[in-house]
């Protein structure tokens, strides 16, 4: 499939494999003040395909930070490095929570660059985290 239409039954199991939440910043869908969306981890200009191995749920703050890019900066080195991709990297070798858990913390050069391009510590983010801590509902298990 490579158009821009994602029949729902895809959209389902992109979601149920997620655990409903962005495979970015772990947001839970549930608690979102924004649409989440289905992401194309290789964007369709970029020759990717509405594919269940090429889709991620991705929170709207992640989305429309990542827009179309596959790649971003390392702000340590300074190298241009593939972005955190779900489907070809493990989340817990590239990032690692504050010890408050309001945080997440880029541990390689593709977590690094993945927290600075899709902010994944926005305001909106923390105060997210810090309501679902007192709720008990945060840090996501995995």
């Amino acid at each position: 499939m490579s158009g821009r239409y994602i029949p729902e039954k895809l959209k389902k199991a992109v979601q149920k494999r997620a655990k409903e939440r962005c495979e970015y910043c772990q947001s839970w869908r549930r608690n979102a003040i924004h649409t989440f969306n289905i992401d194309h981890l290789i964007p369709l200009d970029k020759g990717g395909k509405s594919e269940l191995n090429n889709l991620a749920l991705s929170c709207g703050g992640c989305n429309s930070a990542k827009s179309n890019k596959i790649t971003a900066t390392d702000p340590l080195t300074k190298e241009e490095v593939p972005l955190y991709n779900p489907r070809r990297h493990n989340w817990n070798d590239h990032f690692v929570w504050s010890d408050d858990f309001l945080d997440i913390i880029g541990l390689t050069p593709i977590g690094r660059a993945s927290v600075e391009l899709l902010r994944l510590n926005r305001v909106g983010l923390r105060n997210l985290r810090r309501l679902a801590k007192m709720a008990g509902e945060h840090p996501p298990g995995n």
